[in-house]
């Protein structure tokens, strides 16, 4: 094994007595969570390596069409929530919208590749905040979204 991995391992065998007296599967993923964190951030510190990337701040890297390397500085692509609070605010929902219809435009505008049983729940929570509304699609039994 790897010095680090060594390290590890001897320092979780100290801490899971207490981390087991936790009830909650939940509480004990985010305190490990939290040492490994707080373990990684001072090994860097310690080895001047800052290379290394919290988890949470990863970069999204993407290849330009000239080939050159085109980073997205510290931001991941916005969630299906985001993207369809910014649509409908937009004349996207002016005309009944299936979700496949929707999972397509984000695909082509945002770049973002959600299924439609990702959207159908934030769908529906949008119908019901009074955002949008959904009608019967009477061709295919189907919901369509329109705007209020």
């Amino acid at each position: 094994m790897s010095k680090h991995t060594e390290k590890l391992r001897k320092q979780l065998l100290e801490i899971s007595e207490v981390v087991n007296a936790f009830k909650s599967e939940a509480v004990q993923v985010k305190i490990i969570d939290r040492l490994l964190d707080s373990i990684m951030e001072s090994e860097r510190h310690e080895e001047g390596d800052f290379k290394l990337q919290d988890r949470r701040t990863r970069k999204f890297e993407t290849t330009s069409e000239d080939g050159t390397d085109g980073r997205i500085r510290g931001r991941k692509k916005p969630g299906a929530t985001k993207i369809l609070n910014q649509i409908i605010h937009t004349d996207f929902f002016d005309v009944p919208r299936s979700i496949a219809g929707i999972a397509n435009y984000c695909r082509d505008q945002y770049d973002s590749d959600f299924k439609t049983s990702e959207l159908s729940g934030i769908l529906l929570k949008l119908a019901n905040e009074n955002k949008l509304r959904r009608e019967r699609n009477n061709d295919n039994n189907r919901f369509d979204y329109v705007k209020y």
